[in-house]
């Protein structure tokens, strides 16, 4: 009746998002991404007092994954609400984000006093997220070179770069150290001192996310969650382009996901490697619809 199944994969939706508050065959249509199976939550699901998602990789069973793309609203404002519930309370503990508070402060302030005067009053930074250690996507592990070479359009001489990585050695950075000012998580362990080291990787999406320009690594979830806030602080915001769910966020390799974040993209397959701006775009819509017909 509707047609073949929209497939973003091969560009269906980019650029074209569907109204958040469309038909719920259009909404629905978009968040399929090709599959074709439904699982109806009825009341038999509802009176059940436990549901078991299994995990089988023999049949891609698997639940990393975004909670927004496994689960769809007939009715739109319900959908809404999930999606601000989730952006709205489901947070890191206030210990880590006023951390991350603290870190965020001492890096505009460097990028202040590293400016020519009155040229960067509000101590913009841009940030990196460089995933090195034990990351099974070797293909992503780019040299230092390589990451200057695919970020140096978009950064600024000279301008400072927070850079959240795993990686140990910090001399592995140099060759981007010979073109930006650079800073790690570890330069300012004074002002985290009674934190447990188990947050460190929190704390540097904390401030990464607050980059003017951010570069991340494909296939990782510390960039997807990055780049997720970033999304919620661009629509607050109301950011350039922030009406289609685009954010000034890029991906060093594969090449052709570079602008990836640049434009609108519905969920598609796998969904694990990135977020996508339905978690975040217009989101606030019908604030206070609930309930009624």
């Amino acid at each position: 009746k509707y047609g073949p199944i929209p497939d973003p994969g091969k560009g269906d939706f980019d650029g074209k998002p569907t109204p958040v508050d469309g038909p719920a065959v259009d909404r629905l249509r978009e968040i399929l991404a090709t599959r074709k199976q439904l699982c109806i939550y009825d009341k038999e699901l509802q009176n059940e007092q436990l549901i078991h998602f299994k995990i089988d990789h023999k049949e891609k069973a698997r639940m990393l994954t975004h909670f927004y793309a496994f689960v769809y609203f007939q009715d739109w404002r319900q959908d809404l609400w999930s999606k601000r519930f989730v952006r709205d309370h489901i947070r890191y503990i206030d210990e880590i984000v006023c951390a991350a508070a603290r870190i965020v402060n001492a890096v505009r302030a460097k990028a202040k006093s590293l400016a020519s005067p009155n040229t960067n009053n509000d101590g913009e930074y841009d940030s990196f997220h460089i995933r090195r250690g034990d990351f099974q996507y070797k293909k992503v592990k780019l040299d230092a070179i390589e990451l200057y070479k695919k970020s140096q359009e978009e950064l600024q001489e000279g301008s400072l770069l927070y850079i959240a990585t795993d990686e140990r050695d910090k001399a592995f950075f140099n060759a981007i150290k010979e073109h930006y000012n650079v800073t790690f998580l570890d330069d300012y362990m004074d002002l985290v001192k009674d934190i447990n080291p188990n947050y460190y990787g929190m704390l540097d999406q904390l401030v990464a996310y607050k980059g003017r320009i951010f570069f991340g690594t494909w296939f990782s979830t510390l960039t997807g969650y990055v780049n997720r806030m970033r999304g919620y602080y661009s629509a607050k915001y109301k950011l350039d382009e922030y009406e289609n769910g685009a954010i000034n966020s890029y991906y060093f390799y594969p090449n052709d996901k570079k602008y990836q974040m640049r434009d609108y993209r519905a969920v598609k397959l796998p969904i694990y490697m990135r977020e996508f701006p339905t978690s975040w775009r217009d989101i606030d819509k019908g604030i206070g619809e609930l309930g009624r017909e």
